[in-house]
This record gives structure tokens, sequence and C-alpha cells, in this order.
């Protein structure tokens, strides 16, 4: 799949294509079942099939303390639209020059002169432009006057209506990562490149891979039982999702400590499948309190492996 990072780099070869617009964090069974019959009506009209996305998305610019939490980056979403076979993915950055456009400018200048869209599929809800004047009204008035077609998703969703991402975060939340995996077609995953940490878990005992997580917030906070990929092959072992409190850490974190695992994982790429919560990210008192809770998550979460 071609990735394609800002408007300026449209060039003449991306004309005319089957457009869809929209956040798709998760790339869940409803949006797959919405990009199946876009990547169909494209293969019908013999054009590309194209997803234009936003960084950050839109709420995260306007009110990022009222932002949901990521289920992917946009590193991971890239990689889930790749498995979708859809031919390029629009990368757009959203900032105060984009979300001043008016709405007029934005379909004569973007969607008609750069991407030559032929067929357009939004959700009925989906507002853009300067004061977010414009909406799926006003997308069907333009493409009548430029000459594409605007679909609504919730058409193309059918029997995948009642998945959305709200609803993975909730049960992602509340620990539920079946029901997490039976809406997202896949198991829930956390990934990353493992960076140098202040190290501290090795001082106690516990050595950790640490991944920024670069989000606003995580969907999933505390202690966890956890298989982690890395390297190619799989660990089981037990990981903190948080702020580390105790140790005054900054910015949310993963860090896992692997089972019976030695060596540097230092600029691999890693991804964590939680199993199951053990508990709630607490600041402890000492580190000597955080190393003997950290001796019971770790028998816990070897329980539970070999019990599954």
């Amino acid at each position: 799949m071609e990735l394609i990072r800002g408007l300026h780099n449209i060039a003449p070869a991306h004309r005319h294509c089957v457009l869809t617009i929209g956040n798709f964090d998760g790339v869940h069974l409803g949006h797959q079942a919405v990009l199946q019959r876009v990547r169909a009506r494209a293969q019908e009209l013999q054009l590309p099939a194209v997803v234009m996305t936003f960084e950050p998305q839109p709420l995260e610019f306007f009110r990022p303390e009222l932002a949901p939490a990521r289920l992917t980056t946009w590193r991971e979403k890239h990689a889930l639209l790749a498995e979708q076979n859809i031919q390029r993915m629009l990368c757009t950055p959203f900032n105060a020059k984009f979300a001043s456009q008016l709405p007029e400018d934005f379909v004569r200048d973007v969607l008609v002169a750069k991407l030559g869209v032929k067929l357009l599929v939004v959700g009925d809800d989906f507002r853009f432009g300067k004061d977010r004047a414009g909406d799926f009204e006003f997308l069907q008035q333009a493409g009548a006057r430029y000459g594409f077609a605007v679909v609504d998703t919730q058409s193309y969703r059918q029997e995948a209506q009642r998945v959305s991402s709200t609803l993975i975060r909730d049960a992602l939340a509340e620990g539920q990562f079946g029901l997490a995996k039976d809406m997202l077609g896949r198991e829930f995953t956390l990934s990353g490149r493992v960076a140098h940490g202040a190290k501290k878990g090795r001082t106690i005992g516990f050595p950790t891979a640490n991944v920024a997580l670069k989000r606003l917030r995580s969907p999933l906070q505390g202690v966890f039982g956890v298989q982690a990929e890395v390297a190619g092959k799989r660990y089981q072992g037990v990981a903190n999702i948080g702020r580390r409190p105790t140790v005054n850490g900054l910015g949310v974190q993963l860090e896992t400590h692997l089972f019976n695992f030695s060596g540097d994982l230092y600029g691999q790429q890693m991804q964590v499948t939680p199993l199951h919560k053990i508990r709630d990210e607490i600041k402890f008192d000492s580190l000597e309190a955080l190393q003997q809770q950290i001796k019971a998550d770790v028998m816990q979460a070897q329980a539970y492996a070999s019990q599954n």
C-alpha cells in the first residue's frame, strides 16, 4: 500500500480514485465491512481505493482533553489498512490551516483538483471545513456539481453496524479481551520500538522492555498478564501500562517483563497482547514495596499462563 504523507505530496498520477475519509481507529470489523465495499466499488470502476485519515485526529486537535484513547497509532493503522488491500493511505496533517478551509475549497481543491474523486464514502455525521460547516448534504450537492457520487458508510456496514471503536474501548476497559477480539477480528495489541528507560526494573530484579506508546492516552491502564512477540519469538510476561507513579514517570509507557528471557532488545519492534488484568496501577511508598507487588503480579501471570 502506498503511503501519501500530506496533501502536498499528492501527484498527478494519484488523480481519480474511490475515496473514504475517517479516523478508522482500530480498523475493526465495522471498518473492514466498509473497506470491503469500497474496494469492490473501486474494482468495478477500475480505480484505486484510497483512505484519507488525519494526524492528529480532529478531536485531538480541537479538544485533546475530550479525545478518546487511541486503539491504534497511525503506524499500526497503516499496517492494518494494508492488510485490507487498500491501494493508498493519505495521511493528512490536521492543523489550524487545514481546519480553517472553507468546505467549498476542500471539495474543489482537494477532492476534485488533486484527487479526482469519482466516489466518496463518508459517515452521514461527517463534518468538515471552517466552523464544521460542511456536512453530508453539502457533499452530495457538491458531488452533483462536480461529478462524483457520495455514499454513506452506514449503507456499507450491514451486519457489522453494532461494532464501534467506542464499544471496543469499553470492552478493553472492563478487561473483556475476548469481546474486544470479536469486534476487532483479531487480538488487541500494543506495539512499538523498545527504548532505553530509567532501568529501575533491573535494580529490583525485574528488568523490563520499555515502549513509549506515543498517544494522548492508552485504552488500557494497569498491570496485565501478557504475551509478547519480539525478534520473531513469543514470550509470556507481565506488563505495566501507565505513568509509573512510584518512580515519577512521564508519559504513558508500556513496560513488559518477559519470563525466561535474557538479552538486549533495544531498538527491536515489540508487540504485546494483553491476556488478563491483574490490578490497577498504584503508587507505592518505596521500591521495596513495588518489588514485593511485582513478585505477586508475576506469580499471578504465570499461573494464568499455565492454565490457558
